[in-house]
């Protein structure tokens, strides 16, 4: 089964495809894909926005997640508008001098990812995760991407842990789990495979 990644982000594609490939299924970026405004005010209405685009677009099942970064001390920003905070290259710094001088208690924060998958039928399947830790003192690890280096958990950012150990505390990991429960039942639901057979 293939399925369309709705995004033009390198380091989500590679994540999709390492939480998606066990299941089955082929995941596929597809390059001159357009992005739709989104318009939505949370980031499941974000989620829904591209996936629904993907699919009517390639009429393939399309699967897209918005996520972005809450900070507690920046009344939870830059939250839907992660993506959007600062010049690229230049996040994970704007939120660092944003927080210049906070103390450790008062920099708390969270992942938020909201996955979605539309499918032709017009059905969908979503899930959404959380993680929560704090905002580093400086940008630390050279592992994922985004604001992996700055967000922290047990005094180790995300950009300093390997893939696996990311996705098993990650929000857009906490996401996926629910959302494979989902997808499976709804895929099993639909005949496309025993939910009972031995992965």
């Amino acid at each position: 089964m293939k399925f369309v990644i709705a995004t033009h982000n390198p380091g989500k594609v590679v994540e999709f495809k390492r939480l998606l490939e066990p299941m089955g299924i082929q995941a596929v970026m597809v390059e001159d894909l357009s992005e739709p405004d989104e318009t939505g005010t949370t980031f499941a209405e974000n989620a829904y926005i591209k996936a629904a685009a993907a699919c009517r677009e390639t009429g393939l099942p399309a699967v897209a997640d918005d996520s972005g970064l809450c900070v507690d001390y920046l009344d939870g920003a830059p939250g839907i508008y992660s993506a959007r905070f600062a010049q690229p290259g230049k996040r994970r710094l704007t939120v660092l001098e944003k927080l210049e001088g906070v103390p450790m208690d008062r920099r708390g924060a969270h992942f938020v990812s909201a996955v979605c998958c539309v499918f032709p039928t017009g059905d969908k399947v979503e899930a959404e995760g959380r993680c929560y830790g704090t905002i580093a003192l400086s940008s630390r690890g050279e592992n994922g991407f985004g604001y992996d280096s700055i967000f922290q958990q047990d005094g180790v950012t995300f950009g300093e842990l390997p893939a696996a150990e990311k996705d098993a505390r990650s929000h857009r990991g906490h996401a996926f789990a629910a959302f494979e429960q989902k997808l499976r039942a709804y895929l099993t639901a639909q005949g496309h495979f025993d939910d009972h057979r031995e992965d």
